[in-house]
């Protein structure tokens, strides 16, 4: 980097230091998630409105300004294609975006942010919503303000908020992307739920002692590529991935003894966001070239590992002989293919993170259509449960019978998440696309699971997808993989190809 003008290689030593101080706040995060004892909540919300608010005034320091104004020079930096340029690109569009927003607002957006995380906790657990509300009704007037402080193109408050997940992506794009994909969803829903097939779904709700579940787990993630020498594994409310910093990087789940699929597929989707992590250039953490391109390319590598890897008949027979070992007691009777019938059962369920391959996607969009209405103003926190409700029969048919398997599900909006969510179809969108491609380039990847070899889909992505870091928005980074434009036909023909001969579908 020495031959680098030297406002370049200030503005990498100050990115990087900042990096330093928001992975401080992320160790409290996850300490908050995981270990946390409840009362001491208001104190670590002072903590991390803190660490926030001192981040914030380091990242819109008016000498990253300066230095940036002063490399507009491509040629000084290797070139309009170089690194360099795309460090100094995203530099500036981060730059951008904050010095809109306030210290006082970047503090009270975290602050509350905890806060409301323990109440929704809480409220979860105790199907509460009435204690919930007063959170999520600051949280949403505090996401109104930031919405309106960065502004949008389109001149819609949500685009200000999804832009920061999904660069470059508007509510109108998803939209078309959505409709695209929601209609041929309905038709394969209502031809399997017409197929007459009824997969054994009920033994995944027989006993699978907790233990074990996480001894599977643990090995299920090492086996498809996720380091333990720098990740590990542990439990909290609402399953996630949180990197800490270069080589530490934290999974979550949750348990439940009589629910087989929810620990052992959210480890595979969590393990898929840490090898994600993990694959990305530790030496470039806090530039544009160390981070994820979107949370939706995230989203892609972990529904990928999840769903496309992970309820496939080849990694089951290749894991199931052990599972079947693992849990006698629920399992000695069950061959492999009422297993793989089971844990691939098309059917309306309440919780999202539980949701077959199918029907997930209208989860998404259920929630995308919900919170546009939330931010632009059309709705309240007060009306939520209702219109959640209403809208969740119109897309499922069934009305969810409590608001801790309706609208309190997520933590998402409790810590502000707003424009996260259509991420996780795009995401699926995403991973149908590059799968197909690594199935071209690799060969056989059946095959390969059947004996147990994930490392050359671990590896194939590390290089294609991990190593670009964000130098490419996420539809350019698809059609550099895969050579075509992003799309949602490899989806749908995934889907297709797949759940057709499991319901007789001609």
């Amino acid at each position: 980097m020495d031959d680098m003008p030297q406002a370049y290689q200030d503005l990498v030593q100050e990115l990087q230091s900042i990096a330093v101080l928001r992975s401080c706040a992320s160790v409290l995060s996850w300490d908050e998630q995981t270990y946390l004892p409840p009362e001491a909540a208001e104190y670590r919300a002072e903590q991390l409105s803190l660490l926030a608010g001192m981040s914030h005034d380091r990242a819109t320091s008016p000498k990253i300004g300066e230095w940036l104004e002063q490399l507009t020079d491509e040629a000084a930096l290797g070139g309009s294609e170089s690194v360099a340029a795309a460090n100094v690109r995203e530099a500036k569009r981060g730059y951008e975006r904050s010095t809109k927003l306030p210290r006082r607002l970047v503090e009270e957006l975290s602050r509350v942010g905890t806060l409301s995380q323990q109440a929704w906790i809480t409220a979860r657990k105790n199907d509460d919503y009435e204690t919930f509300k007063p959170w999520l009704t600051k949280m949403i007037a505090l996401k109104r303000e930031e919405a309106a402080a960065l502004g949008s193109e389109s001149g819609l408050a949500y685009d200000a908020l999804l832009d920061d997940y999904e660069p470059g992506a508007t509510t109108e794009i998803v939209s078309q992307a959505f409709q695209q994909l929601r209609e041929q969803l309905v038709e394969l829903v209502a031809a399997i739920r017409d197929s007459g097939v009824e997969p054994q779904h009920e033994i995944l709700t027989r006993r699978y002692p907790t233990e074990t579940q996480r001894q599977l787990g643990l090995h299920a993630a090492k086996a498809i590529g996720f380091s333990f020498e720098s990740g590990r594994l542990d439990v909290s409310a609402h399953p996630m991935c949180c990197t800490l910093g270069p080589r530490d990087c934290r999974l979550t789940t949750r348990y439940d003894e009589k629910h087989f699929p929810g620990a052992f597929f959210g480890t595979l989707h969590e393990a898929g966001h840490g090898i994600y992590e993990q694959g990305l250039d530790s030496s470039a953490y806090g530039l544009a070239s160390g981070e994820a391109c979107s949370l939706g390319i995230h989203e892609s590598q972990s529904r990928m590992w999840e769903n496309l890897v992970g309820r496939s008949m080849a990694f089951w027979e290749h894991f199931y002989p052990e599972t079947q070992q693992l849990f006698p007691e629920a399992l000695s009777d069950v061959d492999l293919a009422t297993f793989y019938g089971a844990i691939n059962d098309v059917r309306p369920t309440w919780i999202r993170v539980e949701a077959d391959e199918v029907t997930y996607n209208l989860h998404i969009m259920l929630r995308f259509e919900i919170e546009q209405a939330l931010i632009a103003g059309d709705l309240s926190a007060e009306e939520l449960p209702d219109v959640w409700n209403k809208t969740f029969h119109s897309y499922f048919g069934m009305t969810p019978p409590t608001h801790a398997l309706g609208c309190l599900q997520d933590v998402h909006w409790s810590i502000g998440l707003f424009g996260y969510f259509p991420t996780y179809a795009l995401g699926n969108m995403y991973a149908s696309q590059i799968f197909q491609q690594a199935g071209t380039e690799l060969g056989d990847l059946p095959t390969m699971f059947r004996k147990g070899e994930f490392t050359p889909l671990k590896e194939w992505l590390n290089k294609n997808v991990h190593a670009h870091g964000r130098y490419y928005r996420a539809p350019q980074l698809v059609e550099k993989i895969t050579g075509t434009p992003f799309s949602a036909e490899p989806l749908v023909n995934h889907l297709r190809s797949k759940f057709g001969p499991l319901y007789g579908l001609g």
